[in-house]
Parts: C-alpha cells; structure tokens; sequence
C-alpha cells in the first residue's frame, strides 16, 4: 500500500494538470480510511493537497475539496486548516457556481465549525469553530445569505450541505458565544430568511434526502426557545429593560399622541405614579417581572413581539378593558405568557436532544415522515399571536371574569392541541391560523368535554391498570396452584380408542394419571376398570418426565362452556372431542425395552424432524376436567392457561381482590378536580350495613 501512497502523492505534484485530476480523483475514494490517511499524511500528502485546494480550479479543485473534507471527517490533516484555507473556502462558496465544488467546501466548514465537539485535538487558537471563520466573513460579508439562498437550491445533497453548515454555525454560535452576541447572530439568519426556507424544506416533498439536517435544525429550534425560556428576566439588564419599557410606552403611545408636547412630561410623571401602571396591561401585580418566572425571556420575547406587530389591536383591547369593571378585564399581558407556555408544552420543547434523537431513529422511515418533523414549531411568533386571539375571542364569547381565568387556559390548550397537534406536515401556517380563529366554541366544549372524561380515566386508570397487573399475577399463582392441586390429586381418564360408552365401566379400560408429590413427573396406569381408592404412584407403571415435554396441545375451545358429563351421552360427547396430548422427546428405550409397550401407552414417533414423540394422550369426561389438566400442565411448563374457565375464574379472583382493595381507599386519598364534595352525614344511621363485593343486586 505504501508504495501505492507513495506514487499517488507523487502525482499530485505533476506539471501536468490531467495527472493531477486523475490522482486526486483516486484520493478522495481512499482517504477516508484512516490507515491510508495516515500513510497518505506520512509520506507528505498533506502540502500537496493544501496546494491544490489553494489554487487548482474546475474538477481538480471538486476532487480535492472532498478529499480534503473527507480526511478532516477522520479526523486528521488538521494542520491544513488556517485562515488562508478559511478565507478560500468562504470565497468559493460566495463566488463559485459549481455544485460539486460547493459540495466539498461546504462540508470543509463544517468540520472547521463542530471540530471542538468532535476533534480530539482541541485549539485555542481561534481556528476552528465559528471564530475562525469570522475574518473571513468580514471580508465576504454576503457569505451568510449565499449560504441561505443555497436551501433553495434544485441540487438535494447542496441543500443538505447547506443547512447542515448553518445547523454548525447556530449550535457553536448558541455554545460558545457571549450571551450579548449569539441572540445576534440568529437574528440575523432569521432576517435573512433561513425560517421560511426550512419551512419549505419539511413541507417538500424531498425529505428523504434532508432528513437528518432538518431534524438537527428542528432540535436546535427547541434548544433556543429553551435556552430563551431559562434566561430569567433581569431589570439590570439593558435589553430586558428595554423589552420592558417598549411594552409599557406602546401601551401609552395614544396618550401621548392625543397630548401636546407641553403636557408630555405631566402624562409621563402622572403614569409614573400610576398604582395600576402595569396592572392594566394584564399584569398581576405592579412588579412585573415575577410574572415572567415560568416563561423566562422567551415570555418576554413574544409579548414584545405582539405589542410591536400588533401595536394598534394592542391600544384598542386596553381602551375596551378600561371601560370594564376590574374583575371583567382580559389581562392581556398574563393571557400572552399562558399562551406561550401552552406552545411550548405541547412542542415538548423540553425533552432533551437525546430522547428527540431516539426518537427519530424508531420514526426514521418514508413512512413516518410526517411523524417526525413539526414544522409548524417554526412559525412560534405566528402560532403564539393566533393562540393570544383565540384567547380573546373565547374570554369575550364566554363573558369570563378573571376567577375564570384557568377554564379559559384550559380551553386554549385545548384547542392548540387539536389544531396544531393535528395538522398534518403539509398544512399551511396560515390554514392553522384561520382554523385557530374560526374554531366553534361550542365544538370545543364537546372536545372539553371528552377530555374530561379521560382525565379521570388516566386520573384512576394509571393505579386502577397497574393494581390489575399486580392482582393478576397473584392470581396467576393463585389458580396455578389450584390447577397443579387438580393434578397431584390425579384423575381417570378413558382410554383412546373408547367411543361406544353405554357400558364404559365394564367393558373399557381407563387410564390413571397423576402428578409427583414433587411435581417432576406425570405419573400414569391403564386399568380395566374405575377403583374405589385411588392407586399408589407406586402402582402406576409409567411416568413422563416434565422436563422432557416440548408442547402440551389440545382441540379444547377457548369459549368451551363446562356442560358436566352428567350422562353417557354427554360423556360419549366429551370424549369423543375433547383431546390433550402431551408432546416430548422419550427417553432412549433400554437394551431390553418393548418397543410394543411403548404403543400401548400412545406414543407413537411422530415425523417431527427432531425426534419429537406423543407421550401421552388423555381425554377428559369433562370440560371442567379438560381445562384443568390442560391448563394445569401448560402452567407446570410456565407458560399461560388458555381455556375460558380457567381464565373465567382467573377475572374472577382478580375483580375480588380490586374490589377488596378498593374497600381501603380513604376519602382523602381520592384527587378531585375543583372542591371535594362534602362528606355525607350518618346521623340516624346505625351499623347495619354489609358491601356488596361481586356488585350483585
């Protein structure tokens, strides 16, 4: 291989450019096995692919940036990378056509930009992750929105190049960037449009080919409304107290447009000591900033997004709240914070990347597609103002006052999870919209209604469910033990081949079986005739060892209903149908063995190819009997009883077990939704009163 190295690189240092085309063509196959990269870098390949990374052009230069981005992928040649390599990359993709050169120096940044998270080879130098490239788009200013318009591109695998270099440059930027700096850069991308492209995308048709750098931009959405959630609102701090200070001045704007700028100061001096300043904007109190505790600077954010793009409605519902007494008001500022956290409960934007990304893995299908991406989750600013309408349409439709506030949330989060959470991939923002505004109250309180029901089902059914599962286990055990009792007493049976039964005590034989006291062996006898007592093990001549039983099968029907063998037709019925065979591997026969014996007893070899033999066949007088050697033996074998009486008893013990159970609940162990009813009186009453445990009447 070396010698192979040798003469590639040697190549690629040719006078002539088709030499050098050809040898690069051949690197970038090779070089992203790490051995022949590090025999490649040994034999000083590294300064000739820098070289032509620098300065070739057409598919020479195509070759060489994949190769180069696929040798950073292993994670070598990071002694190429510096602020020339940097400043080159960054001007092919500004100024370059070519797809397939696009491609490579795109995936070149990429590597540049994540190499902190994925080197092993840390550097403090300010050559990788976002600063390094920073010189550079000083001097190609126009290089994020080239970057941007790329995710509109025709060409699949650039698109995905593409959005997976800015999913690089958002998450290094959110990481390691001053918190002053990264809420910068994302505005800026978002100025710029990448919004609205990526929207596009996970509408499209194409998602197979951009699955996994949508997915990655669908998380760091959720990691930035996260991170904008968990910063707590701070007065000294300039941009808050702007935030701030902008929804109050918009609130007033139309007082100081009605007043001259003579009076400006006394409006200004007079709200100042205002004792409802903020109270009428729907705040709770005059300090507003505990009011942002659960939603952080993302409440923040959309409130201020609201008040500045909807700064007229804004004006106009405080002129109509005025006018209403204090308890009829809408608290419009409350009512925004409760919207935003209602879009980011139902987004789940707080489930960690990992279960997101677990996710995604059982989901990753053409499919389940649709099931996987949200792309209404990027429209947050629209969906939160189409939720704070729906909010004032439903606090007006319904006159509520403010002790009605959480219905009215309640309502809201409803409706948000059956218009948002059922829209398919494809449906439009602005669909959701109008189905948000237009939304028949009284279907949503039909919705409301169905919840409800639910609630309590999950309320009770959780404990309800997991009592169940531990009651049938007992009883499992519990009818096991019954069932294996039904065994060691033993029983008789007829013997196969009986079908004229007028006289079946006298003229045909029956069979004798029964389990070990030790429960290891079936033990079983052929007589002529039904004893008084029942035999000894020790008078039984034949016994199966359970370990050697492979399956145990039967013709009973699941929905059998027990009929007693009360008469010798209804015997002559029962065993004429009713068959369990026990299937295993014999023991080999010893040198003197009767293999004739062997038939006798019905256990005839069968074809199985692995020597598999039918050891026993009974056939029981009664269905009661069948279900229990037949449920008996499958529950000796550990596996689960299959006739309708067996499982009928099996309900039977758990409804009286969860019935007895039920009997401790205490009255103050039960949630209530609301008030608790009042305790009945029992003046008058005496103590005798029983419980009906089974519910009969």
């Amino acid at each position: 291989m070396e010698t192979g190295v040798s003469e590639l690189v040697e190549r690629l240092g040719s006078d002539e450019d088709a030499v050098r085309k050809m040898a690069v063509f051949k690197l970038q196959g090779s070089i992203g096995d790490p051995s022949f990269a590090d025999i490649f870098i040994a034999e000083g390949g590294l300064a000739r692919l820098r070289y032509l990374t620098l300065h070739a052009s057409g598919n020479t230069l195509a070759y060489s940036l994949t190769s180069f981005a696929r040798l950073l992928e292993v994670d070598k040649g990071w002694d190429l990378v510096d602020q020339e390599v940097v400043e080159r990359v960054i001007e092919l993709i500004v100024t370059h056509p070519l797809v397939n050169i696009l491609r490579g120096a795109m995936s070149i940044l990429v590597s540049i930009v994540s190499h902190p998270y994925t080197g092993a080879n840390l550097s403090q130098d300010g050559n990788f992750g976002f600063r390094a490239l920073k010189p550079a788009i000083a001097i190609y200013p126009q290089f994020l929105e080239m970057l941007v318009n790329r995710l509109s591109s025709a060409d699949h695998a650039l698109c995905a190049n593409a959005l997976q270099l800015i999913n690089s440059l958002m998450r290094d930027s959110i990481t390691n960037e001053l918190d002053t700096e990264w809420p910068k850069f994302i505005q800026k991308l978002q100025d710029l449009g990448v919004i609205r492209a990526v929207y596009s995308l996970m509408q499209g048709t194409a998602l197979q080919d951009h699955v996994h750098p949508l997915v990655e931009f669908q998380s760091l959405t959720k990691v930035l409304l996260r991170k904008w959630r968990e910063i707590s609102l701070d007065l000294e701090r300039p941009e808050h107290r702007r935030a701030l200070k902008g929804i109050y001045l918009a609130s007033s704007q139309e007082r100081s447009q009605d007043k001259g700028v003579e009076n400006s100061d006394n409006v200004r001096h007079s709200k100042r000591h205002n004792p409802e300043k903020w109270r009428r904007l729907g705040f709770e109190s005059e300090n507003p900033s505990m009011q942002f505790e659960d939603t952080g600077f993302l409440g923040m954010m959309d409130l201020a997004d609201y008040v500045r793009n909807h700064q007229d409605e804004f004006l106009k519902m405080l002129l109509e709240q005025s006018t209403k007494p204090a308890q009829q008001r809408c608290p419009i500022a409350r009512a925004s914070l409760s919207v935003t956290l209602i879009l980011y409960q139902h987004f789940e934007v707080d489930k960690s990347e990992m279960d997101d990304a677990k996710g995604y893995l059982l989901l990753e299908s053409r499919s389940n597609l649709d099931r996987l991406f949200e792309p209404l989750l990027l429209h947050w600013t629209r969906l939160h103002v189409a939720g704070l309408h729906a909010f004032f349409r439903l606090w007006k439709a319904t006159g509520a006052e403010v002790e009605d506030y959480g219905k009215i949330v309640e309502l809201v989060r409803i409706l948000i999870e059956s218009v948002v959470g059922g829209a398919p991939r494809t449906k439009d923002v602005q669909e959701v919209e109008e189905e948000l505004a237009n939304f028949e109250y009284g279907r949503l309180r039909e919705l409301q209604m169905e919840l409800l029901e639910l609630t309590y089902e999950d309320a009770w059914g959780q404990h309800l469910r997991q009592m169940r599962e531990e009651l049938y286990h007992e009883a499992l055990q519990f009818v096991k033990e019954q069932r294996v009792r039904c065994l060691l007493q033993g029983a008789w049976f007829p013997n196969e081949g009986s079908h004229n039964l007028e006289a079946v005590n006298e003229k045909y034989s029956w069979r004798y079986t029964q389990l070990s006291h030790n429960r290891r062996f079936i033990h079983f006898g052929d007589f002529n005739a039904i004893e008084e007592k029942s035999p000894e093990l020790d008078a039984l001549p034949e016994k199966i060892d359970l370990s050697l039983v492979s399956s145990v099968v039967s013709n009973i029907s699941a929905s059998s209903k027990d009929h007693g063998a009360s008469t010798a037709e209804d015997m002559a019925h029962a065993i004429s149908y009713t068959k369990i065979t026990v299937h295993g591997y014999p023991q080999p026969e010893p040198p003197n063995g009767d293999a004739q014996k062997s038939n006798d007893h019905g256990r005839a070899s069968s074809k199985s190819a692995q020597g598999e033999s039918v050891l026993l066949v009974l056939r029981p007088p009664s269905h009661s009997v069948a279900s229990e050697w037949l449920d008996g033996l499958l529950m000796l074998l550990n596996q689960q009883p299959i006739t309708a009486e067996t499982n009928k008893l099996l309900d039977l013990v758990i409804i009286y077990g969860l019935k007895i159970r039920l009997l401790n609940v205490r009255f103050d162990d039960v949630a209530f939704a609301g008030d608790a009813p009042q305790v009945p009186s029992r003046d008058g009453l005496d103590d005798n009163y029983y419980y009906d445990v089974f519910g009969g009447s």
